[in-house]
Protein backbone atom coordinates (compact mmCIF):
# COMPACT_ATOMS: atom_id res chain seq x y z
CA UNK A 1 0.00 0.00 0.00
CA UNK A 2 1.16 3.64 -0.85
CA UNK A 3 0.45 5.79 1.84
CA UNK A 4 0.64 9.52 1.09
CA UNK A 5 2.16 11.65 4.02
CA UNK A 6 2.22 14.99 5.14
CA UNK A 7 4.37 15.67 8.20
CA UNK A 8 5.97 18.68 8.20
CA UNK A 9 7.00 19.23 12.07
CA UNK A 10 9.88 17.83 14.29
CA UNK A 11 6.84 16.90 16.67
CA UNK A 12 5.00 15.10 13.78
CA UNK A 13 7.91 12.55 12.35
CA UNK A 14 8.65 12.16 15.93
CA UNK A 15 4.77 10.73 16.02
CA UNK A 16 5.42 8.77 13.13
CA UNK A 17 8.61 7.22 13.52
CA UNK A 18 6.48 5.86 16.41
CA UNK A 19 3.48 4.73 14.59
CA UNK A 20 5.88 3.66 11.22
CA UNK A 21 6.31 -0.20 12.98
CA UNK A 22 2.71 -0.44 13.09
CA UNK A 23 2.07 0.66 9.13
CA UNK A 24 2.85 -3.03 7.83
CA UNK A 25 3.33 -3.61 4.11
CA UNK A 26 3.43 0.59 3.43
CA UNK A 27 5.41 2.67 1.28
CA UNK A 28 5.29 5.99 2.43
CA UNK A 29 5.67 8.98 0.15
CA UNK A 30 5.15 13.13 0.58
CA UNK A 31 6.75 14.62 3.28
CA UNK A 32 8.63 12.97 6.23
CA UNK A 33 11.76 12.65 8.01
CA UNK A 34 14.44 11.06 5.87
CA UNK A 35 15.28 8.12 8.19
CA UNK A 36 12.00 6.85 7.38
CA UNK A 37 12.47 6.68 3.49
CA UNK A 38 12.43 9.09 0.76
CA UNK A 39 10.59 11.89 0.64
CA UNK A 40 9.39 14.37 -1.38
CA UNK A 41 10.62 17.25 0.17
CA UNK A 42 12.49 17.59 4.38
CA UNK A 43 10.10 18.84 6.77
CA UNK A 44 13.51 20.53 7.26
CA UNK A 45 12.29 22.64 4.32
CA UNK A 46 9.44 23.88 5.92
CA UNK A 47 10.66 25.04 10.03
CA UNK A 48 8.83 27.92 10.12
CA UNK A 49 8.05 30.23 13.47
CA UNK A 50 6.66 33.68 13.27
CA UNK A 51 5.15 35.84 10.49
CA UNK A 52 8.13 36.70 8.57
CA UNK A 53 9.43 32.96 8.55
CA UNK A 54 5.77 32.06 6.87
CA UNK A 55 5.50 35.23 4.52
CA UNK A 56 9.12 33.99 3.12
CA UNK A 57 7.54 29.83 2.89
CA UNK A 58 4.44 30.74 1.23
CA UNK A 59 5.63 30.28 -2.38
CA UNK A 60 7.54 27.11 -2.08
CA UNK A 61 4.39 25.92 0.27
CA UNK A 62 2.38 26.55 -2.65
CA UNK A 63 4.62 24.15 -5.14
CA UNK A 64 4.86 21.65 -2.71
CA UNK A 65 1.19 21.36 -2.18
CA UNK A 66 0.52 20.93 -5.73
CA UNK A 67 3.28 18.35 -5.77
CA UNK A 68 1.47 16.31 -3.07
CA UNK A 69 -1.65 16.40 -4.75
CA UNK A 70 -0.50 15.01 -8.33
CA UNK A 71 0.96 12.32 -5.72
CA UNK A 72 -2.22 11.80 -4.16
CA UNK A 73 -3.69 10.58 -7.58
CA UNK A 74 -1.52 6.92 -7.74
CA UNK A 75 -1.73 7.32 -3.31
CA UNK A 76 -4.15 4.55 -2.03
CA UNK A 77 -4.74 6.47 1.13
CA UNK A 78 -3.33 9.90 2.65
CA UNK A 79 -2.27 10.70 6.62
CA UNK A 80 -1.92 14.42 7.38
CA UNK A 81 -0.08 15.08 10.96
CA UNK A 82 -0.60 18.40 12.74
CA UNK A 83 0.30 21.58 10.88
CA UNK A 84 -2.83 22.80 10.17
CA UNK A 85 -2.01 25.57 8.31
CA UNK A 86 -0.46 23.31 5.40
CA UNK A 87 -2.48 20.28 5.91
CA UNK A 88 -5.79 21.30 5.78
CA UNK A 89 -5.48 23.18 1.98
CA UNK A 90 -3.85 19.91 1.55
CA UNK A 91 -6.86 18.03 2.53
CA UNK A 92 -9.17 20.49 0.64
CA UNK A 93 -7.52 20.40 -2.42
CA UNK A 94 -7.04 16.41 -2.44
CA UNK A 95 -10.76 15.35 -1.56
CA UNK A 96 -11.88 18.07 -4.27
CA UNK A 97 -9.92 16.64 -6.95
CA UNK A 98 -10.05 12.73 -5.91
CA UNK A 99 -13.67 12.94 -4.03
CA UNK A 100 -13.42 8.97 -2.86
CA UNK A 101 -9.68 9.23 -1.65
CA UNK A 102 -9.74 8.24 2.17
CA UNK A 103 -7.57 11.25 4.20
CA UNK A 104 -7.21 10.77 8.14
CA UNK A 105 -5.52 13.64 10.03
CA UNK A 106 -3.84 12.25 12.87
CA UNK A 107 -2.87 15.31 16.04
CA UNK A 108 -6.34 17.39 15.07
CA UNK A 109 -5.48 21.09 14.95
CA UNK A 110 -5.89 22.73 18.15
CA UNK A 111 -9.31 24.57 17.52
CA UNK A 112 -9.45 24.82 21.09
CA UNK A 113 -7.15 27.47 21.69
CA UNK A 114 -8.49 29.56 18.05
CA UNK A 115 -9.17 29.30 14.72
CA UNK A 116 -12.43 27.40 15.63
CA UNK A 117 -13.78 27.38 12.37
CA UNK A 118 -10.99 24.90 11.20
CA UNK A 119 -13.03 22.06 13.04
CA UNK A 120 -16.02 22.54 10.27
CA UNK A 121 -13.00 22.06 7.93
CA UNK A 122 -11.61 18.98 9.10
CA UNK A 123 -14.78 17.82 9.42
CA UNK A 124 -15.38 18.10 5.84
CA UNK A 125 -12.24 17.47 4.14
CA UNK A 126 -11.32 14.20 6.17
CA UNK A 127 -12.30 11.22 6.71
CA UNK A 128 -10.61 9.54 10.07
CA UNK A 129 -10.16 12.67 12.69
CA UNK A 130 -7.78 11.51 15.38
CA UNK A 131 -7.80 12.63 18.86
CA UNK A 132 -4.74 12.64 21.05
CA UNK A 133 -6.58 14.63 23.75
CA UNK A 134 -9.75 13.59 25.75
CA UNK A 135 -11.35 17.26 25.43
CA UNK A 136 -11.44 17.75 21.93
CA UNK A 137 -14.26 15.49 21.72
CA UNK A 138 -15.91 18.42 22.01
CA UNK A 139 -14.62 20.08 19.68
CA UNK A 140 -14.64 17.19 17.11
CA UNK A 141 -18.07 15.06 17.84
CA UNK A 142 -16.97 12.61 15.00
CA UNK A 143 -13.37 12.33 16.80
CA UNK A 144 -11.83 8.86 18.01
CA UNK A 145 -9.69 9.05 20.96
CA UNK A 146 -6.68 7.16 20.17
CA UNK A 147 -4.78 7.92 23.41
CA UNK A 148 -1.82 10.49 23.49
CA UNK A 149 1.22 8.82 21.39
CA UNK A 150 3.68 10.22 24.11
CA UNK A 151 2.39 7.42 26.07
CA UNK A 152 3.61 5.26 23.40
CA UNK A 153 7.14 6.82 23.00
CA UNK A 154 7.96 7.53 26.23
CA UNK A 155 9.31 4.16 27.24
CA UNK A 156 10.47 5.24 31.09
CA UNK A 157 7.98 7.21 33.44
CA UNK A 158 9.76 8.67 37.05
CA UNK A 159 8.17 6.59 39.82
CA UNK A 160 10.07 8.65 42.30
CA UNK A 161 12.18 12.64 42.95
CA UNK A 162 15.19 12.42 41.50
CA UNK A 163 18.34 13.61 42.74
CA UNK A 164 20.82 13.29 39.95
CA UNK A 165 22.18 16.74 40.27
CA UNK A 166 21.48 17.54 37.01
CA UNK A 167 19.69 20.76 35.37
CA UNK A 168 18.20 19.99 31.34
CA UNK A 169 17.79 23.11 29.50
CA UNK A 170 15.45 22.54 26.46
CA UNK A 171 15.72 26.01 23.74
CA UNK A 172 13.15 24.46 21.74
CA UNK A 173 13.25 22.36 17.82
CA UNK A 174 12.93 25.82 15.72
CA UNK A 175 16.14 28.28 14.71
CA UNK A 176 13.91 31.55 16.37
CA UNK A 177 12.99 29.46 19.56
CA UNK A 178 16.94 28.82 20.16
CA UNK A 179 18.03 32.01 19.14
CA UNK A 180 15.73 33.64 21.86
CA UNK A 181 16.53 31.36 24.74
CA UNK A 182 20.08 30.55 24.19
CA UNK A 183 21.52 33.91 25.40
CA UNK A 184 19.15 33.40 28.76
CA UNK A 185 20.35 29.76 29.09
CA UNK A 186 24.15 30.79 28.68
CA UNK A 187 23.53 33.39 31.62
CA UNK A 188 21.58 30.61 34.15
CA UNK A 189 24.00 27.87 32.86
CA UNK A 190 26.43 30.06 35.75
CA UNK A 191 23.86 30.23 38.73
CA UNK A 192 23.45 26.34 38.49
CA UNK A 193 26.43 24.32 40.19
CA UNK A 194 24.42 21.08 38.61
CA UNK A 195 25.46 19.53 35.36
CA UNK A 196 23.67 21.12 32.96
CA UNK A 197 22.53 19.06 30.23
CA UNK A 198 21.57 21.11 26.68
CA UNK A 199 19.20 18.72 24.95
CA UNK A 200 19.36 19.60 20.78
CA UNK A 201 16.94 18.09 18.25
CA UNK A 202 18.77 15.90 16.46
CA UNK A 203 17.55 17.91 12.77
CA UNK A 204 20.01 20.62 13.33
CA UNK A 205 23.49 20.40 11.84
CA UNK A 206 26.76 20.58 13.12
CA UNK A 207 26.92 24.06 11.51
CA UNK A 208 23.69 25.03 12.65
CA UNK A 209 24.24 24.24 16.52
CA UNK A 210 27.67 26.08 16.30
CA UNK A 211 25.63 29.24 14.92
CA UNK A 212 22.59 29.12 17.25
CA UNK A 213 23.67 27.80 20.20
CA UNK A 214 27.29 29.62 20.37
CA UNK A 215 29.96 28.12 22.70
CA UNK A 216 28.22 24.97 24.36
CA UNK A 217 31.17 23.93 26.28
CA UNK A 218 29.98 24.15 29.92
CA UNK A 219 26.90 21.99 28.97
CA UNK A 220 26.73 18.02 28.64
CA UNK A 221 25.09 17.61 25.08
CA UNK A 222 22.57 14.84 24.75
CA UNK A 223 19.98 14.68 21.24
CA UNK A 224 17.62 12.05 23.12
CA UNK A 225 14.76 14.63 24.54
CA UNK A 226 13.42 11.45 26.96
CA UNK A 227 16.97 10.10 28.15
CA UNK A 228 17.49 14.09 29.33
CA UNK A 229 14.91 14.46 31.27
CA UNK A 230 14.77 11.00 32.87
CA UNK A 231 18.40 12.16 33.99
CA UNK A 232 17.09 15.89 35.10
CA UNK A 233 16.07 16.94 38.59
CA UNK A 234 14.66 20.04 37.33
CA UNK A 235 14.10 21.41 33.43
CA UNK A 236 13.63 24.28 31.79
CA UNK A 237 11.85 24.37 28.83
CA UNK A 238 10.57 26.25 25.63
CA UNK A 239 7.10 26.11 25.33
CA UNK A 240 5.74 22.98 22.54
CA UNK A 241 5.38 18.94 22.76
CA UNK A 242 8.54 19.07 25.04
CA UNK A 243 6.73 20.51 28.09
CA UNK A 244 3.96 17.70 28.35
CA UNK A 245 6.81 15.32 27.68
CA UNK A 246 8.74 16.66 30.48
CA UNK A 247 5.36 16.65 32.59
CA UNK A 248 4.23 13.17 31.75
CA UNK A 249 8.09 11.75 32.60
CA UNK A 250 8.27 13.77 36.11
CA UNK A 251 10.76 16.20 35.88
CA UNK A 252 9.95 19.04 37.27
CA UNK A 253 9.94 22.46 35.02
CA UNK A 254 8.84 25.82 34.22
CA UNK A 255 7.82 26.29 30.72
CA UNK A 256 9.45 29.16 28.90
CA UNK A 257 8.64 31.39 26.19
CA UNK A 258 9.43 34.18 24.01
CA UNK A 259 8.21 35.57 20.91
CA UNK A 260 8.44 39.03 18.49
CA UNK A 261 6.06 40.92 20.40
CA UNK A 262 4.16 42.32 17.98
CA UNK A 263 3.42 38.52 17.20
CA UNK A 264 2.73 37.79 20.97
CA UNK A 265 0.44 40.71 20.74
CA UNK A 266 -1.59 39.08 17.97
CA UNK A 267 -1.82 35.80 19.98
CA UNK A 268 -2.80 36.96 23.36
CA UNK A 269 -5.58 38.95 21.03
CA UNK A 270 -6.84 35.58 19.47
CA UNK A 271 -5.58 32.90 21.78
CA UNK A 272 -8.42 32.92 24.84
CA UNK A 273 -6.53 30.09 26.77
CA UNK A 274 -5.13 30.41 30.39
CA UNK A 275 -2.49 28.37 29.67
CA UNK A 276 0.42 27.74 26.94
CA UNK A 277 1.81 24.35 28.18
CA UNK A 278 -0.18 21.31 26.91
CA UNK A 279 -0.35 19.88 30.55
CA UNK A 280 -1.45 22.50 31.98
CA UNK A 281 -4.59 23.15 29.44
CA UNK A 282 -5.43 19.72 29.86
CA UNK A 283 -6.06 20.51 33.39
CA UNK A 284 -7.55 23.89 32.85
CA UNK A 285 -9.92 21.59 30.75
CA UNK A 286 -11.02 19.70 34.39
CA UNK A 287 -11.16 23.25 35.84
CA UNK A 288 -8.21 22.00 38.25
CA UNK A 289 -5.05 23.63 39.08
CA UNK A 290 -2.36 24.49 36.71
CA UNK A 291 0.57 21.63 36.85
CA UNK A 292 3.42 24.02 36.39
CA UNK A 293 4.46 27.84 36.07
CA UNK A 294 4.92 29.37 32.87
CA UNK A 295 6.98 32.46 32.27
CA UNK A 296 6.27 34.52 28.95
CA UNK A 297 8.19 37.29 27.18
CA UNK A 298 9.60 39.68 29.97
CA UNK A 299 9.37 36.71 32.92
CA UNK A 300 11.88 35.06 30.70
CA UNK A 301 14.77 36.73 32.75
CA UNK A 302 17.70 34.58 34.92
CA UNK A 303 16.37 35.67 38.09
CA UNK A 304 12.85 34.99 37.31
CA UNK A 305 13.80 31.59 35.91
CA UNK A 306 16.16 30.64 39.17
CA UNK A 307 13.40 31.65 41.66
CA UNK A 308 10.98 29.18 40.07
CA UNK A 309 13.89 26.54 40.05
CA UNK A 310 14.28 27.29 44.11
CA UNK A 311 10.49 27.16 45.34
CA UNK A 312 9.38 24.41 43.14
CA UNK A 313 7.72 21.45 45.18
CA UNK A 314 8.99 18.75 43.43
CA UNK A 315 6.63 15.94 45.21
CA UNK A 316 3.52 17.37 44.11
CA UNK A 317 4.86 17.41 40.79
CA UNK A 318 5.27 14.17 40.25
CA UNK A 319 2.06 13.21 41.72
CA UNK A 320 0.43 15.78 39.68
CA UNK A 321 2.63 13.94 36.48
CA UNK A 322 1.53 10.04 37.69
CA UNK A 323 -2.07 11.49 37.65
CA UNK A 324 -1.46 13.44 34.62
CA UNK A 325 -0.47 9.83 32.57
CA UNK A 326 -3.60 8.41 34.14
CA UNK A 327 -5.83 10.90 32.92
CA UNK A 328 -4.29 10.40 29.26
CA UNK A 329 -4.32 6.62 29.23
CA UNK A 330 -2.41 4.50 27.16
CA UNK A 331 -1.60 5.01 23.38
CA UNK A 332 -3.16 2.64 21.30
CA UNK A 333 -0.66 3.49 18.04
CA UNK A 334 -1.47 -0.18 16.49
CA UNK A 335 -5.18 1.37 16.56
CA UNK A 336 -4.31 4.45 14.80
CA UNK A 337 -2.16 2.31 12.05
CA UNK A 338 -5.57 -0.17 11.56
CA UNK A 339 -7.50 3.00 11.06
CA UNK A 340 -5.90 4.53 8.71
CA UNK A 341 -4.58 1.54 6.91
CA UNK A 342 -8.27 -0.12 7.29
Amino acid sequence: MKLLVSALEPSSNLHLKALYPHLENVELCGIFDESLGDPLYSPKAFSVMGIKDVIGKIFSAKEAMAELVFLARDADKVLLIDAPAFNLPLAKKIKEKYPEKEISYYVLPKVWAWKKKRAAKVDAYCDNLLSIFPFEKQFYPRSTYVGNPLMDEIKTFKDKVSQNNKIAFLAGSRKSEVRSLMPIYHELRQKHKEEAILVIPPHFSDEEIEELYGNISKFTVIKNTHEALLQADFAYVCSGTATLECSLIGTPMVLVFVANKLEYWIGRKFVKLKHVGLANIIYDFQEKEAMHTELLQDEVNVERMYEVYENIDKDKFLERSIELREELGKSRLKDVAEIILK
